[in-house]
């Protein structure tokens, strides 16, 4: 089994290969430095949640197409086996747990907030919808100027090609189911 980041590093790299892209014109695309991509695609670098963001919006494809392995019919999904996706401050967790599939058009993560946590995400391509469940815990998730206060049980629905911000204000971990829809 590989590790989280040689798989980042062979997908960026297959993605990169099949569009002809020289590392100049991906980070043209992606905003993401040269070097930084070279790194990622030997998997000498793990990539935070944003920086991988970024590569995502600017290639025009899913966050799990870049951290998955190809699926099968049937998946398990055990979150002993997932190795999450951090943030410069460790407080933010992402785990794929089903990549994004594109006759379906969705991806689905489990996102984890530790105490003290404030993830704000970049705006994505137009007409991507996010849904959120929480699952355990309590979260505030802002979009644009609205900010929404969210409990164990709570779900919530949102365009997301503004920027928005999930936060956890208690002393305790926050976990949600995100999926996100691909139009």
């Amino acid at each position: 089994m590989k590790s989280l980041q040689e798989q980042i590093g062979i997908n960026l790299k297959n993605v990169r290969k099949m569009r002809q892209y020289s590392l100049d014109q991906l980070s043209a695309v992606t905003g993401v430095s040269k070097g930084m991509l070279a790194q990622i695609e030997k998997g000498q670098s793990s990539p935070t949640v944003n920086t991988l963001w970024k590569i995502a919006n600017g290639l025009g494809v899913s966050f799990s197409s870049l951290v998955e392995e190809e699926q099968t019919s049937v998946a398990v999904v055990r979150r002993a086996d997932k190795t999450a996706v951090q943030d410069l401050n460790e407080l933010y967790n992402v785990f794929s747990y089903f990549p994004y599939d594109q006759q379906k058009k969705f991806e689905i993560f489990l996102l984890e907030l530790l105490p003290g946590c404030k993830h704000v995400s970049e705006q994505h391509l137009s007409g991507v919808e996010e849904y959120l469940f929480v699952s355990e815990g309590e979260m505030s998730v802002s979009i644009g100027a609205a900010h929404y206060e969210l409990k164990k049980g709570d779900s919530i629905k949102f365009t997301a090609n503004r920027e928005h911000v999930y936060e956890n204000k208690a002393d305790v971990s926050a976990n949600c189911f995100l999926l996100i829809y691909y139009p």
